[in-house]
C-alpha cells in the first residue's frame, strides 16, 4: 500500500514533469527518484491555513499535488528558516517551507533539495542569497519576482525562475497566497540564505 509520503514524492515528480523548460531538465536529469523515506515527527505552521486557497488557485497540472499537501498538512513536517527577530511576527505567522527530500526532508538525498514554499497574502520575503543553486515554480499565480539589480516581475503558475549561485533574489505577494515547488543544488542544503534586504509591507 503506497503511504502518504511515497504518494507525495510521486506527485512532486509528476509535477516536475509538468513543466518543460531546459535549465529544469538539467537538475531533473540526476535524480535518483528511489530515494530512502526518512521518519519525522510532524510539525504544523500558521501558514498552513492559506493551502486550502492554493488548492482553488493552482492550475489542473499541479492540482493532484497542491490537493494532497493541504489535504494531509498536519501529517507533514513544515519547517522555518528565520525567527520574528528576522522579519517579524507577521512574516513568520505567513511563511513555511515542506522539503519532501534533501538532508532533513522526508526523503533522503544528499545532492539535491526539494520542497514547497508557502507565503501569506500581502508578504515580502526580502533580498537574500545563497550558496545553492535554485529553481522555483510558483503553483499558483500571481505572485512577483526580482533577482539582482531588477524590478519585481509577475510570475504566472509553471514560470520556471533560476537563481544563480549567490545571486540576490525576493518575493512579495499580494491579494493570493504564493505556493511554489524549488530545488536547491551545488551548495549546503540545510544553510541559512544571506538576508541582505528589510521585510515590508507589500
Amino acid at each position: 500500500m503506497t503511504t502518504i509520503f511515497e504518494e507525495l514524492l510521486g506527485r512532486f515528480r509528476n509535477a516536475l514533469a509538468a513543466v518543460e523548460d531546459e535549465r529544469l531538465q538539467d537538475f531533473r536529469a540526476p535524480l535518483d527518484w528511489s530515494m530512502p523515506q526518512r521518519p519525522l515527527e510532524p510539525h504544523e505552521l500558521a501558514c498552513l491555513s492559506h493551502l486550502d486557497r492554493t488548492v482553488e488557485l493552482a492550475p489542473e497540472s499541479f492540482r493532484p499535488l497542491v490537493a494532497l499537501v493541504a489535504k494531509h498538512r498536519h501529517e507533514l513536517r513544515w519547517g522555518q528558516t528565520y525567527t520574528p527577530a528576522d522579519f517579524g511576527q507577521n512574516f513568520i505567522d505567513n511563511y513555511g517551507w515542506l522539503e519532501v527530500f534533501g538532508t532533513r526532508g522526508h526523503f533522503a538525498n544528499d545532492q539535491m533539495a526539494g520542497g514547497l514554499l508557502v507565503l501569506g497574502v500581502n508578504i515580502v520575503y526580502p533580498d537574500h542569497h545563497h550558496v545553492a543553486e535554485e529553481i522555483y515554480i510558483p503553483l499558483t499565480g500571481g505572485a512577483e519576482w526580482r533577482k539582482g539589480e531588477g524590478g519585481f516581475v509577475p510570475r504566472a503558475a509553471g514560470e520556471v525562475i533560476h537563481h544563480p549561485s549567490n545571486v540576490n533574489h525576493a518575493m512579495r505577494t499580494g491579494a493570493e497566497p504564493l505556493l511554489a515547488l524549488y530545488l536547491w543544488r551545488g551548495g549546503p542544503l540545510a544553510a541559512r540564505s544571506t538576508i541582505t534586504g528589510k521585510a515590508e509591507s507589500a
